[in-house]
């Protein structure tokens, strides 16, 4: 698709952070056709990949993160890791791969470094024209100035707010220290201390591992357990590349989801006995958000990580827990309670309502508060799978609205299809702050296509023509590559970035070896 009135041309479209949702939507709208322009408030680009070791109110990672999703599945639809690169990122390398995107789109000319935006309200003439007055300060001359734009796209995340519990009994006489997580940077200062932390999501159980191998001993404190995933699947494979497949996704739609749940279960088990380990939870395993950690097993099994109960109560230096036993020496308690979801640039906070961490925005994207399509908040999502080309592809769609070549359902549709996604992820899931935004990959990414018609073939469409083509769509993983096959700005690389998957996978690994779908093994 491309677009041929001049006038839609002209339209000027805002985009606000350059992280790993920012960089998309700023290639995607070019692609359109678009004026645009993106403010990022620090110094550089990155977002939530660029480590930062001082303390900040910005989203950052830990100085030892690793993605959680295998690099295939985090890859942008039009930029293919290198073969070499690691199957699963360090930060520091995620973080050169999105730089490496917007150098290769050329992106940094429509980037303000240093320019944070305040508020984001609708212009006096919204009602007809749908516009957006955003209102913006340049950190190093500290003027303030206001534009108006035809589009805003909100890229800003959801890591930012740390949520913090209601205090425990006695936190404010405890004599140790107590931190959120979002002040963790590395394990330094803690060496042979003894730690508790609190909660274990991805963020808790990374932690709570690195500190084992140089702390005293580290307590994780976990108030229903958990199911725990590894990132290498059977044969070594990505766990992600295993499952997020067009086959895995027919036989879940065939079998019931308490099916799916118990063979989960049976698989998980098998690495270790998650009731033996104490980490046995009473909701099934896709009843909560995955927490994916390699090492914990073996760190229990060592001793040097100990699982208790919720806290009861805070002692002058240590923890009572709910099972009646205490711990009389800890030097510092790590809260993992996850991230509080707000709007404060959105007219001030009052345009979006968020009630404990509950939006209603449309496919998690557009707000039902507003008349027009022309605002889009994205990267809103806690997805099983890649948060990058979800983020890519709801950039995808606000984009294709607000050219004029897509339209959403009415806004009665809009609220009963909301309502509808809130009450299934009720019934699924654990009740939960962090479960308010919480997607599958495959399901989500195919409803959004359908809404600017670039779904993927189905795969058996490709046999007559391109049986290749046809296997690799049905057991091969399904990237973001599957979605530029056809629709706006179909992608001509796009064919060959899905038959060399295999290759780069295996290449991470041994670059000596060339992996093709015939190749691969699975259990």
């Amino acid at each position: 698709f491309q677009m041929s009135i001049t006038e839609e041309r002209r339209k000027r479209v805002c985009v606000i952070g350059a992280g790993a949702a920012g960089l998309p939507s700023i290639r995607h709208a070019l692609l359109y056709g678009f004026d645009v322009v993106c403010y990022e408030g620090q110094g550089d680009i990155g977002g939530l990949w660029r480590y930062k070791p001082e303390e900040t109110e910005e989203s950052s990672v830990m100085k030892s993160t690793v993605i959680n999703s295998s690099k295939e599945m985090s890859a942008y639809s039009d930029f293919p890791p290198n073969a070499e690169e690691s199957n699963f990122m360090h930060n520091r390398n995620m973080c050169q791969y999105i730089v490496d995107y917007a150098d290769n789109y050329k992106l940094h000319d429509h980037i303000k470094l240093w320019h944070k935006v305040r508020n984001v309200e609708r212009a006096e003439d919204y009602s007809k024209t749908g516009r957006w007055n955003v209102t913006v300060t340049d950190v190093k001359s500290e003027s303030t100035f206001t534009e108006t734009f035809d589009g805003v796209l909100l890229c800003t995340g959801h890591h930012t707010l740390p949520y913090w519990p209601e205090p425990w009994p006695g936190q404010m006489e405890f004599m140790g220290k107590v931190r959120h997580a979002h002040s963790y940077k590395d394990h330094k200062g803690l060496e042979d201390k003894v730690v508790a932390v609190v909660g274990v999501g991805n963020s808790g159980g990374d932690i709570a591992t690195e500190l084992s191998k140089i702390a005293k001993q580290v307590y994780l404190v976990t108030r229903r357990g958990t199911w725990l995933y590894n990132r290498v699947f059977d044969y070594g494979r990505p766990f992600d590349c295993t499952f997020n497949t067009r086959f895995f996704e027919i036989i879940r739609k065939i079998f019931p989801l308490w099916f799916i749940n118990a063979l989960l279960a049976w698989q998980l088990n098998r690495r270790f006995d998650h009731e033996l380990y104490g980490l046995k939870p009473a909701h099934q395993p896709l009843g909560t958000h995955p927490t994916v950690n390699d090492e914990m097993p073996n760190r229990i099994a060592a001793g040097t990580i100990r699982i208790k109960p919720q806290i009861r109560r805070f002692t002058e230096r240590g923890l009572e827990f709910e099972d009646g036993t205490q711990v009389q020496e800890v030097d510092e308690v790590i809260v993992c309670t996850g991230y509080s979801i707000e709007f404060p640039m959105l007219e001030s906070g009052k345009l979006v309502k968020v009630e404990e961490n509950v939006v209603e925005l449309f496919e998690y994207i557009f707000p039902l508060e507003c008349e027009h399509d022309t605002l889009g908040i994205i990267g809103l999502i806690q997805p099983y799978g890649s948060i990058q080309a979800i983020a890519e592809m709801q950039a995808r769609v606000v984009l294709d609205v607000l050219a004029g070549r897509s339209k959403l359902p009415t806004k009665e549709e809009r609220l009963a299809l909301v309502h509808a996604k809130h009450g299934e992820n009720d019934g699924r899931y654990v009740k939960s702050r962090r479960h308010t935004i919480q997607v599958d990959y495959m399901p989500y990414m195919d409803g959004l296509s359908k809404l600017i018609d670039c779904t993927p073939p189905y795969w058996f469409s490709h046999l007559p023509f391109d049986p290749l083509m046809a296997i690799h769509a049905l057991i091969a993983p399904s990237a973001s590559y599957f979605y530029r096959l056809r629709g706006p700005h179909a992608w001509s690389g796009a064919r060959d970035a899905i038959l060399t998957i295999e290759d780069r996978v295996v290449k991470a690994t041994n670059p000596n070896k060339k992996g093709t779908i015939f190749t691969l093994k699975h259990a």
